[in-house]
C-alpha cells in the first residue's frame, strides 16, 4: 500500500476504527513503518480519540449530590446532548482539537524532521553462534537494528521476528531477497522498550514456500535514566 492508496482509502480512519480486513490493516502497519505523514495522522488521531474518551467519560460522571427525577423522566440516548451537558461539552472538544492543531501536530511533525541521534545495533545473519549484542538507549530513546542478510539464491524473502524480554513477538516483518549484500536498517522505537534481552529472529523463504530458520540473535538492552 503506497500513500496515495491509503488515502483514497481513508485508511487511517478505517484503522482507528477496526474496520480494515486483516489484510489491509497488515498493509497499512507496514506502510506506517515508511510514511512519516500517516504516522503522524494515525498518532494525533489517537491522541483525541484519547482526549475525547477522558471528557465524555468526566460529562458522565455521576453527580455527588444527584436531583431527584420524575418517574415519568425517561432520558434517552442523545440526552447527553442538551445545552446544559453540549455547551461546555463542545467548548472542551474544540479546546483539544485547536491543542492538537496548534501544538500537538506540529511538534510531531517538526520531530519527524529532525535528524535523531540513536544508538544501534549490528547483526550479520550469516554468523553462527553470535555473542550477544548490547545496546544501551537512553529512557525515552529508541534504537536501531543494523541487519546484514547475505545473498542467497535458494531464498526469495526473508522474514524478521523481534521478541521481547518476557517472550511476547513485538512485531514480524517480511524483505525480499536481493542479488547482493544488503544491510536493513530497523527502529525499534521507545513505546513500551523493556529492559532486558530481545531475540531477533531469522527465517528464509524459498520461491516454492518452504521455510528454513536461519537463526536467532540476542540484543540486551540496557535502559538508560
Amino acid at each position: 500500500m503506497d500513500h496515495s492508496e491509503a488515502v483514497q482509502q481513508k485508511a487511517t480512519e478505517k484503522y482507528l476504527l477496526n474496520e480494515l480486513d486483516p489484510t489491509l490493516r497488515d498493509q497499512f502497519e507496514e506502510h506506517l513503518f515508511d510514511c512519516v505523514e500517516c504516522a503522524l495522522d494515525v498518532r494525533a488521531a489517537a491522541l483525541f480519540v484519547e482526549h475525547t474518551k477522558g471528557v465524555l467519560a468526566e460529562s458522565h460522571a455521576p453527580s455527588p449530590a444527584p436531583a431527584a427525577v420524575p418517574a415519568t423522566a425517561k432520558p434517552g440516548m442523545l440526552a447527553w446532548l442538551r445545552p446544559a451537558f453540549a455547551l461546555p461539552l463542545l467548548a472542551t472538544l474544540l479546546a483539544v482539537i485547536s491543542y492538537q492543531n496548534l501544538v500537538t501536530y506540529p511538534l510531531l511533525k517538526q520531530a519527524a524532521a529532525t535528524p535523531q541521534i540513536a544508538p544501534w545495533a549490528s547483526i550479520h545473519v550469516s554468523t553462527r553462534g553470535a555473542s550477544t549484542i548490547q545496546v544501551s538507549p537512553h529512557a525515552g530513546q529508541g534504537f536501531h537494528l543494523l541487519v546484514n542478510i547475505p545473498p542467497e539464491n535458494s531464498f526469495a524473502s526473508y522474514t524478521l521476528s523481534l521478541s521481547s524480554p518476557s517472550g511476547k513477538v513485538q512485531w514480524t516483518r517480511t524483505t525480499e531477497a536481493i542479488a547482493t549484500d544488503d544491510t536493513r536498517s530497523i527502529f525499534v522505537p521507545s513505546a513500551g522498550l523493556e529492559q532486558g534481552t530481545y531475540t531477533l529472529s531469522v527465517r528464509g523463504t524459498a520461491a516454492a514456500g518452504e521455510t528454513t530458520d536461519l537463526g536467532r540473535y540476542s540484543i540486551e538492552v540496557q535502559v538508560q535514566n
